[in-house]
């Protein structure tokens, strides 16, 4: 790794970190603390966009063609979609659920070369800016909606448990997380559908079998396109589509965290 995005590696790790602590304590004692997160939601958002634009400049195609890169760019794409919300007083409990999880695959996205010099892939550019980028946008929303969906299932319980300081706290209302869920993955759906679309086309074209990372990519899109015909077509509300949200993103994960890596790029 070069000097340069050595030095663009840690702001972001720092802001990550500071973020995820500061929103912890934002959970404990609401006010001062998600003041800060913030600011180091940005620090670490902005380093991360210059060491992927460091990585754009000194590669010469597509750079982030191996998984881990691919993972470097889910996270930064999972921060920027988050901060669309993050900024305002409301959603800085949404902070909690989604930093954590941003700082931990940022640190294994490093681990593992992703922030690093980029590498060449034996995809094409064209096919992996458009398959790749298109599905890890589709990813990324579909973990803001399931940190919506936690957050809700949060906040229900603790107004059925009548939790003292519960209304005190600065958050979306249950019908506003829920809403947002919805509108959320219905955004990621088709961005996802197009990226897959792509995928199988080059798959037909270059007679390749399907492989368990296209399967479960499959299974991950009727699992959200049937979310779609349950919550806008059935009206589907509340808790069951908060639960069928946290469980596709279950799916994400196997697929980004274990499928991926051993078949895939």
């Amino acid at each position: 790794m070069g000097e340069a995005a050595v030095l663009l590696l840690w702001p972001a790790l720092l802001g990550y970190g500071e973020a995820a602590i500061a929103y912890a304590g934002e959970t404990i004692r609401p006010g001062r603390p998600g003041r800060y997160a913030i600011w180091g939601v940005r620090v670490g958002w902005l380093a991360q966009t210059a060491l992927l634009g460091l990585q754009a400049a000194r590669a010469e195609g597509w750079p982030w063609g191996t998984w881990a890169g691919s993972l470097n760019l889910f996270v930064w794409m999972c921060v920027g979609a988050y901060l669309i919300w993050g900024c305002r007083p409301r959603f800085r409990l949404l902070g909690s659920v989604v930093m954590p999880f941003a700082l931990g695959l940022f640190v294994l996205a490093w681990a593992a070369g992703g922030a690093g010099a980029p590498r060449s892939s034996d995809f094409g550019d064209a096919f992996l800016a458009l398959h790749v980028g298109l599905v890890l946008a589709a990813f990324a929303g579909f973990t803001l909606a399931a940190a919506l969906a936690a957050l809700y299932l949060r906040q229900e319980r603790k107004l059925k448990q009548h939790e003292p300081g519960v209304l005190r706290q600065r958050a979306p209302s249950l019908v506003t997380l829920d809403r947002l869920t919805g509108q959320t993955i219905a955004v990621a759906v088709p961005a996802l559908t197009a990226g897959l679309a792509i995928g199988v086309v080059r798959v037909e074209s270059e007679g390749v079998a399907l492989d368990a990372t296209m399967a479960v990519a499959l299974g991950t899109w009727v699992l959200y396109a049937a979310f779609v015909i349950l919550r806008y077509g059935l009206g589907w509300r509340g808790r069951r589509t908060a639960q069928l949200a946290i469980a596709g993103f279950a799916l994400v994960l196997v697929l980004r965290l274990v499928i991926t890596p051993v078949g895939h790029f």
